[in-house]
């Protein structure tokens, strides 16, 4: 739960908020296409960090992917927490997330395509257009900010896989205001499964 920035505290010794922040995270309600566990936390990016990383596994795989089909998408979300606040936190716990997905060429090709993926995390978090800051819903954040990258990839030569595919990165970081964090990790969850072209949760493809 910690990183070796603070060596002395022991699982005894971690302040109450980020304890109770951890505790809240195991609450989340994930899909179950979506496989979420603890990873080892950044180095020295806070007195106390927490990760976790999430993966894509639908339920319901075609025996073959045609070239234009989704790919494989995962990520991380982490928790840093330091007890003396952050001014550029704006607060004592910053989540950091990241989002890596394979998308389809007709995506990829979308100038709109930065925008779109930022609207899935702004409309997750709860935050307006042109906001950094939650005004409805469940999730309560503040200093939200990130980037969108949008990438394509050639294969030459032998080099097995579909010779182009294209890529979706979103890195973004975000204040929460209270320790109910499960919500933050639903969120982060659900931008992941749009950005892994998964349909919403009670839909069936045909």
């Amino acid at each position: 739960m910690t990183s070796p920035g603070a060596p002395t505290e022991s699982s005894t010794r971690l302040p109450e908020d980020f304890r109770t922040a951890v505790d809240a995270l195991g609450d989340a309600h994930i899909r179950p296409e979506i496989e979420v566990g603890p990873i080892r936390p950044p180095q020295r990016l806070a007195p106390f960090s927490h990760a976790l990383g999430a993966e894509v596994h639908p339920i319901d795989i075609p025996d073959q992917l045609g070239d234009d089909d989704q790919g494989s998408a995962f990520g991380r979300l982490i928790l840093l927490h330091d007890p003396a606040g952050h001014e550029a936190w704006n607060g004592t716990m910053r989540l950091v997330a990241y989002v890596q997905a394979e998308v389809e060429a007709a995506l990829a090709m979308d100038p709109l395509l930065p925008e779109v993926a930022w609207s899935w995390l702004a409309d997750a978090l709860g935050v307006a257009e042109g906001e950094t800051s939650s005004s409805f819903g469940p999730v309560r954040v503040t200093a939200l900010g990130g980037t969108v990258t949008s990438t394509t990839s050639v294969r030459y030569g032998d080099i097995a896989g579909q010779p182009r595919s294209h890529q979706l990165e979103l890195r973004a970081s975000w204040t929460a205001t209270d320790l109910v964090l499960d919500h933050h990790l639903e969120a982060f969850c659900e931008v992941l499964a749009a950005a892994a072209g998964l349909p919403p949760v009670g839909v069936t493809e045909l």
